[in-house]
């Protein structure tokens, strides 16, 4: 009977000091942000840009923009613009898989850096890209 209410003690006061020691952990991260996407509406693919500053840090607020010649003999052509968000990201989906004189050139640039991405969507329908900002602008 002693034993019993040792061992009932003991869990009971090893489980009071565990509820009162406060538990060590990282603060939370911050949420990631929405991922701004435009749609061109022309087909399945989709390429996820990343772009980032010469020394990787993410660049929020940059212009990446890409200009589409696709159909037969490169008749329809499609100009698509959008910014990154903070966490330097930007996604085009609705393009097409088969464009006239591929790779598609993404172009970034914000108010002293340039960069670009190419991009082959025969090669890789669904992509994710890395764009690095590193060329100074021309004046």
């Amino acid at each position: 009977m002693n034993r019993t209410w040792r061992g009932l003690c003991f869990l009971l006061v090893f489980a009071g000091a565990a509820v009162l020691l406060p538990a060590q952990s990282n603060p939370p991260a911050p949420p990631p942000q929405k991922i701004p996407v435009i749609d061109g509406g022309i087909g399945p693919c989709s390429v996820e840009l990343t772009v980032t500053t010469a020394d990787g840090k993410p660049a929020p607020g940059v212009d990446v923009s890409v200009h589409i010649a696709y159909g037969f003999a490169g008749i329809r052509r499609l100009d698509l613009d959008a910014g990154t968000n903070a966490d330097g990201k930007v996604r085009f989906i609705g393009l097409p898989s088969r464009v006239h004189q591929p790779p598609l050139a993404f172009k970034a640039a914000n108010d002293r850096y340039t960069g670009m991405a190419t991009y082959d969507p025969e090669d890789e329908c669904q992509a994710k890209h890395d764009l690095v900002l590193d060329k100074p602008k021309p004046q």
